[in-house]
Parts: C-alpha cells; sequence; structure tokens
C-alpha cells in the first residue's frame, strides 16, 4: 500500500537558514547551498530514493549513471521549488519570468459562471502557479492536506504572509465539501492535486506509464456531483528563474453518467500527467511506491 501520509519533510531551523540567505542575498545564493543539502539526502534517503530511481531506470528506461544524476536533480530541484516559493510570497526583489500556455482556457473557465475544478500533480510547483493565477481576477481556492508541521507552517506564515488564496483543509467530518459547495456556487476556481491519497482513501485505478496505479477518487467525484469545468494545471521550473505554466482546454464532462464521467476524467487526467512526467522527469516530487 502507498506510504505517504500528508506529512512533508523539513524542520524550522532548516527552513529559517534558507530564508535568511534569501533575503540577505538573494535566491541564487540560497541554491549553492542547497547543492550541499541535496547531496545529503541523496546519500541518506534510501527509501526515497529507491522509488525515484526504480522510476527513472525502469519506468523511463534510463541508465544506471544516468539514473542517478536525475534522481541527485530530483532532490536539488525539490528544494529549489520551496526557496523559489518563498521568494515570490515573501516580496524579495528577485524577479521570476513565465510563459503561460492556456491562460485563454481558464479565462474560458470562468466566463461559464458555473465554477471551475483545476487538477494538478506532484509535478514541478504548484505554489507559483497559485501566484500566477491570481491575474484570473477570480477567487482561487486550494484544497489541501493539513499536512505540515504546524510549528513550520506558523514560521512560513511569518516570512511570506497570508496566502492571497483561501485554503480549504481537507476534514475527517467532510465539512470541506461545502466549502468546496460554496466556491462553485459563487463562479470560484478549486484548485487540488488529484495523484496522491492517504491510506484508508477511496481510490479508483488506471493505467499510468504501462502499469495500473491508484488515484484519489474524491477529485473526480467533485467534478461528478458539481459538474463543473474541468482543466489540468502544471508549472514546470525550466531555468534558474524561468518556469513554464500549462493548462489544458476547459472539458466539460457534464453529459457524461457519473461513472463514465469519472472513469473518462481519470484517464484524461493520467495521460497529461503521463506526458509531463516524462517531459520533467526530475520535477516529479513522488517518494512512495505510486504502482503498488
Amino acid at each position: 500500500m502507498p506510504s505517504w501520509q500528508g506529512r512533508s519533510k523539513g524542520n524550522k531551523l532548516g527552513y529559517s537558514i534558507f530564508v535568511s540567505i534569501i533575503k540577505k542575498f538573494g535566491v541564487r545564493p540560497s541554491y549553492i547551498l542547497l547543492r550541499f543539502v541535496a547531496f545529503y539526502y541523496f546519500l541518506v534517503s534510501y527509501k526515497s530514493s529507491k522509488i525515484i530511481f526504480t522510476f527513472l531506470h525502469r519506468k523511463l528506461k534510463y541508465n544506471t549513471l544516468i539514473s542517478l544524476n536525475k534522481l541527485y536533480r530530483n532532490y536539488y530541484l525539490l528544494g529549489q521549488t520551496l526557496i523559489d516559493k518563498i521568494a515570490v510570497m515573501s516580496g524579495t526583489p528577485e524577479k521570476f519570468t513565465f510563459d503561460f500556455d492556456g491562460e485563454e482556457n481558464l479565462h474560458t473557465i470562468t466566463s461559464m459562471q458555473k465554477g471551475g475544478l483545476l487538477l494538478s500533480a506532484h509535478i514541478g510547483n504548484w505554489d507559483i502557479a497559485g501566484h500566477l493565477l491570481k491575474r484570473l481576477n477570480t477567487r482561487i481556492n486550494i484544497v489541501m492536506f493539513d499536512g505540515e508541521h504546524q510549528k513550520i507552517k506558523e514560521y512560513l506564515t511569518t516570512v511570506t504572509g497570508k496566502s492571497s488564496a483561501n485554503i480549504i483543509v481537507i476534514k475527517n467530518d467532510l465539512s470541506h465539501i461545502y466549502e468546496i459547495a460554496d466556491a462553485f456556487k459563487n463562479n470560484e476556481l478549486v484548485c487540488m492535486h488529484a495523484d496522491r491519497f492517504i491510506e484508508g482513501n477511496k481510490t479508483i485505478t488506471t493505467d499510468f506509464l504501462g502499469e495500473p496505479a491508484r488515484f484519489p477518487l474524491g477529485p473526480f467525484l467533485l467534478a461528478a456531483k458539481f459538474k463543473v469545468p474541468v482543466s489540468f494545471v502544471f508549472a514546470l521550473k525550466e531555468t534558474a528563474l524561468h518556469y513554464h505554466f500549462f493548462a489544458t482546454d476547459a472539458k466539460d464532462y457534464s453529459a457524461y453518467d457519473k461513472e463514465t464521467l469519472i472513469s473518462q476524467m481519470l484517464s484524461d487526467f493520467a495521460k497529461e500527467m503521463e506526458t509531463k512526467v516524462k517531459a520533467y522527469p526530475e520535477q516529479w516530487f513522488n517518494y512512495y511506491n505510486f504502482w503498488q
């Protein structure tokens, strides 16, 4: 069974060191220190390294040396995404640039006046994507597990300030469903990941990179219940200070019955996710056995 527990790694001291460097010297010097931190995780994080290496070597067919190089790059780029998040949200003078493919698709969704569901995965930098979505002039709601350690979360809030998006925390009492329903009624966008689940949650299976894999049922069930248009969105890092944002065509699945809608939407999402994983293999930050 997947071992992901909805909790991120890291500690307050580590965050504070990088924040100090970012504020005093900028993003690029913090990347230098990050090389050593990434190499440490590359050496000691056996379980997660095995998962990523197997994905690169067996699924994407890279040879051993290239797989090891990309494994290190995976840790390095994961650290960069956090540094970039802090830099962008705290208003540092570092200038990031963006390509935005598909922005018109998201404007199309908002013009439908039905609300909209944006699905992403743990590929690239979702926090950067959320920052870009402010350009849509509608309220953005981000659905997430409350998985960060509370002290780290409080510390980052003091550094970056309150998020411009409304955070909807997934709760056992399902109260988050009512918040999502209200967001759709108000023609707002709801954003969430659709590639991970915590053990015990309902799942649905489809083919991914040539083998059946389980995905969380919840995001696809939401689309079936509320009949809202859907787009799949990703933000991938291409150079040190440049990101590429992708948003697929607005998809309207409302004509399908519930079971067909869920199946078709999952298939479409898995194909889009597979395309991005193959194009940016070092930026799939998945550290459990996705196919088990």
